[in-house]
């Protein structure tokens, strides 16, 4: 990360993620205030999605294990916790550690991956793949959708054949474009962040390193790169 950058105000919770409350929302993540919110998807962050992860894991170890017949499970790298409440569709693939959150929806055909964190309420759809990625309360990646290394906030949603690409050509750290300025992610694998409320029409593509404020627009089949303030539209 950028040592002693000032972040701009849209790269941060408050703005990207207004109305996130963590005490009424079930079981959500933490984000610091005042640091950009990819940091959470550093891997060696003290806050990292990881950590946080599998301590909600530990501490829900007494919830009944989630069986169900056309739904596989991958225990080998941790613990798959599945509320109650959520519906799971059969023909259904989830790789642990993960967690799906209450009233939550896993529709047939879809591949969540390790270190994936799905909020109540949150919908991944048919044919959709999610990995190391938060699908924040009321977040939809609801149709052939690819989320990796991301963050959709609450009232996103993803057109059919939407893609959040997660990695450079080259393997490459991914580097932001803050108002003209080439910033290191310290990252090499950072999909998009997206703020509460965007929407993104069908087959778009955010190239690694997208911010999106809330409230912003992207049009169907348009490739987006940068960081951009809310109620940004892109066409």
């Amino acid at each position: 990360m950028a040592v002693g950058m000032e972040w701009p105000e849209y790269t941060l919770i408050s703005s990207l993620f207004p109305s996130f409350d963590n005490t009424k929302t079930g079981a959500t993540p933490h984000f610091i205030d005042g640091e950009p919110v990819w940091n959470i998807l550093d891997p060696n962050s003290q806050n990292s999605l990881k950590s946080q992860l599998l301590n909600l894991i530990n501490s829900l170890e007494n919830l009944p294990k989630f069986e169900q017949v056309g739904t596989t499970i991958d225990e080998t790298k941790g613990s798959v916790v599945i509320e109650p409440s959520a519906i799971i569709e059969p023909s259904t693939h989830l790789i642990g550690p993960c967690y799906v959150g209450e009233n939550a929806q896993i529709r047939h055909g879809a591949y969540i991956r390790e270190n994936s964190w799905i909020c109540s309420d949150a919908v991944v759809g048919h044919c959709s793949e999610v990995k190391h990625s938060i699908l924040l309360p009321g977040s939809k990646a609801p149709h052939f959708n690819y989320v990796g290394d991301s963050i959709l906030g609450k009232g996103v949603n993803l057109g059919a054949g939407v893609k959040l690409s997660n990695l450079r050509n080259d393997g490459t750290e991914v580097f932001l474009r803050i108002d003209g300025t080439r910033v290191p992610s310290g990252l090499r694998k950072f999909g998009a962040i997206l703020g509460e409320n965007s929407q993104l029409g069908c087959n778009s593509v955010t190239n690694p390193g997208t911010v999106l404020g809330n409230g912003s627009v992207v049009w169907p089949n348009t490739t987006v790169t940068g960081v951009h303030p809310a109620q940004s539209i892109h066409r």
